[in-house]
């Protein structure tokens, strides 16, 4: 764990909106519950999406709970007095986009026909830059002799939201419980901290009557935004630990232009990606994935895993569509400030998602971001040593957690000098089922999969040996796009993997050398990819 490097009073302003998350998702919550009645509740699903500019921290979240259906509220930390302004409710839909955006990803490859030999292709037009932009009314009333205070209350969507402050956390537990309250048993000492540091407590009650509850009896809250000026980037994790039921997933999902983000007070550690898996993995990619980041943390307890760090306009393989400009702006970059989005999509924000699995005994503090430099990994680039493998640092952010199914030549070679390891799209008559992300981690069953029965090479750096042979290696190239028979078509072209700031819009790739093989749901990979191609404008080529 590293020394904090930013003041601490900065950090508590930005504490309060990250905790909303996508209601498929992880435990944690920033903040905790408590009830109208004499009865349990628990959170069992947080996103949180962040956007930074500057001191502006735009902090966005959704949760569900689990409990009864009486109205309830929760208590978040907050660095400032929040008003009216500040706080709005968000549609479900774009969380469930910025997860399963930047969510691990699984994509299945074919070898191409040793034999085949590529016809010689020319340039035509010109190549457009792909360069990725440049960085670019209060109460005032009193709770008595308890030394509480409402600074702020007001109604957002099924919200009554009121902003305390409090002199002393007994006093804000005893006014809690005064107000009708159940208050977690272990709450004050939790408490104690926030007050002591000056922060405020933002208290949202819900009307219940006013939200929906799914056929499992989950409630599904309207997903809240704050933004503030703070200059320390804090999110404020203890609270969540009173409404923990054992151990808690946090999906942090950081927006800002031309940065990633890393905690400061934290170990952090990058998820070993661009592994070949068994073909299983299909049905089983949640089971694999969640055995990878277990043993990523066995290795490195307590670390905070980064799992992508991409623009947001652009991605390669593609589960979903990239974020759009209405998304972005839905998500705070109307009150971000800073230069208008690029018209292109994506603005050049880069999209980082890190993720951490505590209990009560291994979280000790709030996460403390910080600006990290930028890095690539997770491609379908191959070099003098073959695929690229971990995290390097570079000039961009092209990092993901990506895994592939290969599926070697079964056909006939008849040719004298066969190329091996060159990877497309499926054979004919065989359907390619596109991009699959892996989806509510927090729940994916643990301890049935052994790594290495399920990957297909060795991962030194978590000691796994593989017991299955590699698929084959080499690969003098690598076929773009998902070609529809087994001779495989020209690669689009672009700059080497040195020079290539990021991949294309859409689904389809802007790096040479790339076998995207990737699909948006509901739609067709092949066409998504070309038309992806055609607005970027990049450059085309034709037989001789």
């Amino acid at each position: 764990m590293i020394r904090r490097s930013l003041a601490r009073s900065l950090a508590l302003a930005l504490a309060l909106p990250l905790c909303l998350a996508g209601p498929r998702l992880a435990d944690a919550f920033c903040g905790f519950y408590v009830s109208g009645a004499d009865a349990k509740l628990f959170n069992n699903a947080t996103l949180v999406v962040m956007m930074r500019e500057g001191t502006r921290t735009v902090l966005s979240m959704q949760n569900n709970y689990q409990g009864p259906p009486e109205d309830f509220a929760m208590v978040v930390p907050v660095p400032v007095v929040l008003q009216e302004e500040n706080v709005k409710t968000l549609p479900h839909e774009v969380f469930e986009h910025v997860d399963q955006l930047a969510a691990p990803r699984l994509v299945e490859y074919w070898e191409q026909d040793p034999c085949y030999v590529e016809p010689p292709w020319e340039e035509e037009g010109a190549m457009r830059d792909a360069a990725m932009p440049p960085s670019p009314a209060p109460s005032g009333g009193a709770a008595d002799d308890l030394g509480v205070k409402i600074e702020a209350q007001f109604t957002v969507g099924e919200y009554q939201i009121v902003v305390l402050s409090a002199q002393d956390s007994t006093g804000l537990d005893t006014w809690l419980r005064r107000e009708k309250y159940t208050i977690p048993a272990g709450a004050e000492p939790l408490l104690r901290p926030y007050v002591e540091e000056g922060m405020k407590f933002f208290v949202a009650k819900v009307d219940i009557k006013k939200v929906k509850i799914d056929a499992q009896g989950k409630t599904m809250l309207s997903p809240l935004r704050f933004h503030y000026d703070t200059p320390e980037f804090r999110l404020p994790v203890r609270l969540g630990l009173i409404n923990s039921s054992g151990a808690q997933d946090l999906l942090v999902h950081i927006l800002a232009r031309g940065k990633r983000y890393e905690l400061a007070n934290y170990d952090n550690v990058t998820i070993p990606t661009n592994l070949d898996v068994a073909p299983e993995a299909r049905e089983r990619f949640g089971e694999l994935y969640a055995a990878l980041f277990d043993a990523t943390l066995g290795k490195h307890p307590k670390a905070v895993v980064t799992e992508y760090a991409w623009d947001s306009g652009t991605c390669d393989p593609c589960p979903t569509p990239p974020l759009t400009n209405e998304e972005l702006t839905t998500l705070g970059a109307d009150v971000l400030g800073g230069p208008p989005l690029d018209p292109w999509g994506g603005g050049g924000f880069v999209l980082t998602r890190l993720h951490a699995r505590y209990d009560k005994g291994s979280l000790g503090e709030d996460l403390i971001f910080r600006e990290a430099g930028a890095i690539v990994g997770g491609r379908e680039w191959i070099g003098d040593k073959g695929l690229e493998k971990g995290a390097l640092p570079s000039g961009y952010n092209n990092f993901q957690a990506r895994y592939a199914i290969r599926h070697p030549w079964e056909g006939k070679i008849a040719c004298k000098d066969p190329i091996r390891g060159r990877w497309g799209g499926p054979w004919p008559g065989v359907e390619n089922k596109g991009t699959t992300a892996a989806r509510d981690l927090a729940f994916a069953p643990r301890g049935a999969i052994e790594l290495k029965q399920m990957v297909r090479e060795d991962i030194p750096e978590l000691g796994v040996m593989a017991v299955a042979a590699p698929a084959p290696a080499g690969g003098t190239a690598v076929v773009g796009g998902a070609p529809d028979s087994a001779s495989p078509p020209p690669a689009e072209g672009s700059a080497p993997p040195s020079e290539a700031p990021g991949a294309g819009k859409g689904s389809a790739s802007a790096n040479v050398r790339s076998a995207c093989s990737c699909s948006s749901e509901g739609g067709d990979p092949a066409a998504a990819g070309l038309l992806a191609l055609g607005l970027l404008g990049l450059a085309r080529r034709r037989r001789r």
